[in-house]
């Protein structure tokens, strides 16, 4: 039988930054902000670490299912942005919440971290290793970024959001279909300089500062186009699936164009896709959960629909997964 979503939840913090808030910082303006990323504001977690937001969200997914956090069998934390480099987020999460019965461990894929974790996730679930997986996903971005750098700081936010995966009782739903990838060609253009074993922390990396997020933006978008809206129209494809076949698209959250390019590839019209970057920007392994649990709790998903989640990151890491909604 197929993994499926039986309960989920986000978390974003409340402090608000709107694009104005860097106006007398850098260079740049809420209007350029605003065409070029579709972004209008974002959350900073001004206090407190990643597993801070994840506890909300953790707690509110397990209410909703009326579970105990003792009945968690793994949790997975796909991150790029940890509490600490060890140990892991997954363990500190598990001491916070009280899942003293799991297991787990982080997962490192930046944007496409999400889907990495739900199809490792849903891995344990088919294979009968595990009953219940919390699979989180979500940064603390403002951590690692250089509030200096008009390229980078005006795209990214915190948030977070968890999904609790068990079998399905039904073959036809659930985990349908998935396509990852990665390509690590494309490391060089999307990275962090500094702060692992090949070039440890000292004080000449901070001096340098080179502990912050690095994009070279044009070659990170053409590669994003392409790729993300390949590996969302091939798993339509390869389903059997057509445009009025599928009822959302739930792409990672990075700029506006490059969700635009992913649902004309695969003919949907912009009313099946969901966005939110104007709220939020680019909250990495954050986007998707976040998007996929307002449109739940919005009452727009239904028991039958096929959705299609598209994601695609520093690594380079990308992919897409389709879902059939078991939920009613």
């Amino acid at each position: 039988m197929p993994a499926i979503i039986t309960s989920l939840a986000h978390f974003v913090p409340p402090d608000i930054f709107k694009n104005s808030y860097f106006e007398d910082k850098i260079d740049t303006n809420d209007e350029w902000i605003r065409t070029r990323t579709g972004i209008i504001e974002r959350r900073f977690q001004v206090e407190g670490a990643l597993t801070d937001m994840l506890v909300p969200a953790v707690e509110q997914c397990l209410s909703e299912r009326g579970i105990s956090a003792t009945e968690i069998d793994c949790v997975i934390v796909a991150t790029i942005t940890p509490d600490n480099v060890f140990p892991s987020a997954a363990a500190t999460l598990q001491k916070k919440t009280g899942m003293v019965n799991a297991w787990g461990f982080d997962l490192s894929a930046a944007c496409s971290g999400f889907l990495y974790g739900l199809i490792t996730g849903a891995g344990l679930i088919e294979s009968g290793a595990a009953k219940k997986v919390l699979v989180c996903g979500g940064d603390k971005m403002s951590s690692i970024l250089n509030f200096e750098d008009r390229t980078t700081c005006i795209l990214f936010g915190d948030g977070c959001g968890v999904v609790l995966l068990e079998k399905s009782e039904d073959p036809a739903f659930g985990i349908v279909d998935s396509i990852l990838k990665m390509d690590g060609n494309g490391g060089e253009y999307l990275y962090m300089t500094a702060g692992g074993s090949a070039k440890p922390a000292s004080f000449e990396t901070v001096e340098n500062k080179e502990h912050y997020v690095v994009q070279e933006g044009q070659s990170v978008f053409k590669s994003a186009v392409v790729g993300m809206a390949d590996v969302a129209a091939e798993i339509m494809e390869r389903n059997h699936l057509i445009a009025d076949d599928i009822s959302w698209l739930i792409p990672h959250q990075a700029n506006l164009r490059i969700i635009d390019a992913t649902a004309r590839r695969m003919g949907l019209d912009s009313k099946k896709v969901i966005v939110n970057i104007e709220k939020y920007g680019n909250t990495t392994a954050g986007t998707i959960p976040i998007c996929l649990s307002e449109l739940y709790h919005d009452g727009k998903l239904h028991y039958g629909d096929y959705i299609v989640l598209a994601s695609f990151g520093a690594g380079y890491t990308w992919g897409s997964i389709l879902i059939k909604w078991g939920m009613k």
